[in-house]
């Protein structure tokens, strides 16, 4: 049976499906001739995946209406245009007319974009990174992962939009410094140190004098860089006084930090950053929202590049049977030659099995996303 996904304008509040709709795994979630009843139904459909067989039939076909034409969304588009949209909006922040309603139609996006293709969404963070500035770059990214990770815990729609919002505006309050510092291989000096330990509160007033009322979002600006050891920033809050949102936040704060390269330091690998913080930050952190944020990314999320046993080099491209052997696909041979096409590894077989990690440079690999993952990652 072959799937196509279909567009929000081919579904209509109050109108019934010309198509029955599937999720990606092929379960049904609506039959032909349903009525959608209202907007926000057919946003909990989004997030399962919206689908129609080109195999769709009736009993009478003339009254059926054939598949809608193709819209093929892509996942790595839609975060480009929302970086581009997001650092126009931070850098002129009290130039815009309605700043909590653009944030917010921003995080909607992420969402909409990690709900089509998670994969793809996770895989920008290590394969993206030149879209824009670092600063803005960092906010996406750990945007992603909370929408990606929220939705995995139990967050509310709600919930994920408010948390999601956060990250996209975390470090509103020393924007600027943080691109300077990105370059900077000298020491901080006592203003720089101060403007880092007040960049939650400062966070803080900016949005609240542009209009956001949102106390969730609020919070979790504020708290992000709590501990739950109490070494935190800039309450010293500990454990259960910490907000959940704010932990989840943080956690992924950190892992995005680790994992991009900066001018004083090379960037950490995705297995080697989740192990830092694991195990070397473990007392500033929630245990079990550590273990919940590790089995979703998995040891080596998408995005990663790898050696595998037999000699190949490939990327990571989606989890698989467990945490430790997702799906690869090869793009170089064993003696490093590029391969024709890219082909799908099982890393749980004996020679396909990862050998190690490597770093971007490393691997020495050119493509393009959309080779590995099609039209839902064309720029």
């Amino acid at each position: 049976m072959e799937q196509h996904r279909i567009s929000l304008a081919d579904i209509v509040a109050g109108k019934p499906l010309q198509w029955d709709v599937m999720d990606q795994e092929g379960h049904l979630l609506l039959k032909q001739g349903q009525i959608v009843q209202s907007p926000v139904q057919i946003e909990r459909l989004i997030e399962r995946g919206l689908f129609v067989s080109r195999n769709t039939s009736s009993t009478n076909t003339k009254d059926v209406a054939s598949p809608p034409k193709v819209e093929h969304i892509s996942v790595l588009r839609i975060i480009n245009q929302s970086a581009k949209r997001l650092e126009r909006l931070l850098l002129n922040i009290h130039n815009e007319t309605d700043p909590p309603t653009v944030i917010i139609a921003i995080a909607k996006a992420i969402r909409y974009a990690v709900a089509i293709n998670c994969d793809v969404a996770i895989a920008t963070i290590l394969l993206n990174q030149e879209s824009c500035n670092y600063a803005v770059r960092h906010c996406i990214d750990t945007a992603v992962l909370t929408a990606h990770v929220g939705k995995r815990i139990g967050k509310t729609e709600d919930e994920i939009i408010s948390i999601t919002a956060a990250a996209l505006t975390m470090n509103l309050g020393m924007l600027r410094e943080q691109n300077a510092l990105q370059n900077n291989l000298n020491p901080l000096t006592d203003n720089e140190k101060k403007i880092i330990y007040l960049h939650p509160a400062e966070s803080v007033r900016l949005l609240r004098k542009v209009g956001v009322t949102d106390e969730n979002w609020l919070e979790c600006v504020l708290r992000h860089h709590e501990n739950e050891d109490g070494s935190g920033y800039s309450s010293a809050l500990r454990g259960d006084a910490i907000p959940s949102h704010a932990k989840l936040l943080a956690l992924a704060d950190r892992y995005c930090a680790r994992i991009v390269s900066r001018t004083y330091r090379k960037q950490m690998l995705p297995n080697a950053a989740l192990r830092d913080i694991l195990l070397n930050e473990k007392n500033k952190l929630d245990a079990n929202l550590a273990a919940m944020f590790l089995r979703e990314l998995g040891i080596y999320p998408c995005g990663t590049f790898v050696k595998l046993i037999n000699g190949e080099i490939g990327v990571v491209t989606s989890k698989g049977s467990s945490s430790t052997t997702p799906i690869v696909h090869a793009l170089l041979g064993p003696r490093g030659a590029p391969l024709a096409f890219p082909i799908k590894r099982n890393t749980s077989g004996t020679l396909t099995a990862i050998r190690e990690v490597l770093h971007n440079d490393t691997a020495s690999v050119r493509f393009n996303m959309n080779q590995l993952w099609g039209k839902e990652a064309d720029l």
